[in-house]
């Protein structure tokens, strides 16, 4: 019941919402606030996770003919099914498409075919701008023991962003990867850029380049356009991550461009429930669905407990960051960067499941089918 009227009070919001162009940056074809109600309708609520395997380091270890493994993602989506999750947020790569265009498409269908077998329809990301700014194709290194991500990867790589005159090599993969994928229904939405003016502060700052938001920028305007040119049936989006959305003044060109432009809301907050509380507050004001595609980082006071039966009030969609402990190390916090983590830390940063499928917390597991409704026999 709550959730239907917070719906329609969304949608009395929707008209006022449509004039939300402070910097004028909104491009063609964005979706109605209407037609996105309507999507949100038909997808319900979205709960899931971030999710790579636990056999994959980073995207290309997920997605390369070499170490495809779709067994390992029936098995570990089968545990996503069973806490009642319908979605799942899904990293692709650049260059998997450049060096193997076909065959990667062929290994994103097979992943949509295994995601529906378990009722999840996954979200892909195009690009990312976090951790390492060199990849590179063929085999992946090994993790490093302690240290969280220590092996994921940009897309596309520093030499790309930093150069706009390059940005146009992106084209064929944005298209042929939307464009493949437009009418399909397995998939729930497209994410375009993970946090692009990310600059790595605490790993890899010191090779970003020093106008990058402005070349992240360049590149999502791009991208926005040539996803638009495939008319896809799911709805695009780019979600804030950092700064402030409350106080127009204070908020960020990129953040201000990819709120005037995603069809529907996306942001990531790893805050506590009094500042998420905030943050959820001033993104309703859009009139459109509001999805938090990545928290849950525990010693941060994000949690299950604290957060989830919120988003359920407030009918926003979560996406909590980590799913299975395993080459990604996202147990580990942030700060392992800086200090070692000889051991398993006393409270896990990130993810759900150990890697043979036990939950890191019962009592969290409870919780989340509680809220989803999932069978426990699923």
């Amino acid at each position: 019941m709550m959730q239907r009227l917070l719906r329609g009070t969304f949608t009395l919001l929707a008209v006022a919402a449509t004039a939300v162009s402070a910097q004028g940056q909104q491009l063609p074809g964005r979706w109605s606030a209407e037609r996105a109600m309507a999507w949100e309708r038909e997808t319900g609520w979205l709960v899931g996770a971030n999710y790579a395997p636990q056999t994959a380091i980073n995207q290309l270890d997920m997605w390369q003919a070499e170490s495809w493994d779709p067994r390992t993602i029936d098995r570990e989506l089968s545990w996503a099914k069973g806490l009642g999750m319908n979605t799942m947020r899904v990293f692709l790569h650049d260059l998997a498409y450049k060096q193997d265009p076909q065959g990667f498409l062929n290994r994103v269908d097979e992943f949509l075919a295994i995601a529906d077998r378990h009722g999840i329809r996954p979200m892909l990301v195009l690009f990312d701008a976090v951790w390492d700014p060199f990849p590179r194709p063929g085999p992946q290194r090994q993790p490093v023991p302690g240290l969280h991500n220590s092996g994921w990867l940009q897309s596309p790589g520093v030499e790309i962003l930093r150069d706009s005159m390059r940005h146009g090599e992106l084209e064929p993969y944005v298209k042929g990867v939307v464009g493949r994928f437009a009418n399909d229904r397995r998939i729930v939405a497209w994410d375009l850029f993970n946090e692009p003016d990310n600059r790595n502060g605490g790993s890899y700052g010191a090779f970003e380049p020093v106008n990058k938001g402005a070349m992240a920028l360049a590149l999502l305007r791009r991208t926005f356009q040539w996803a638009r040119e495939m008319n896809p049936t799911q709805p695009l989006t780019a979600g804030p991550w950092k700064g402030d959305y409350v106080d127009p003044s204070q908020t960020l060109p990129i953040t201000t461009f990819m709120l005037e432009n995603s069809d529907v809301i996306t942001f990531h907050s790893y805050d506590d429930l009094p500042n998420l509380q905030r943050q959820v507050a001033a993104l309703q004001k859009y009139g459109r669905p509001v999805l938090c595609t990545e928290y849950m980082a525990r010693p941060r006071g994000s949690t299950f407990e604290s957060i989830l039966p919120y988003f359920k009030q407030q009918a926003v969609d979560a996406i909590n960051w980590g799913f299975v402990s395993g080459e990604s190390q996202t147990i580990y916090p942030w700060d392992s960067w800086q200090r070692a983590y000889p051991s398993e830390p006393p409270v896990w940063f990130h993810d759900i499941f150990r890697p043979d499928g036990t939950p890191y917390r019962q009592d969290e597991v409870q919780l989340i089918r509680s809220l989803t409704g999932a069978r426990h026999d699923s």
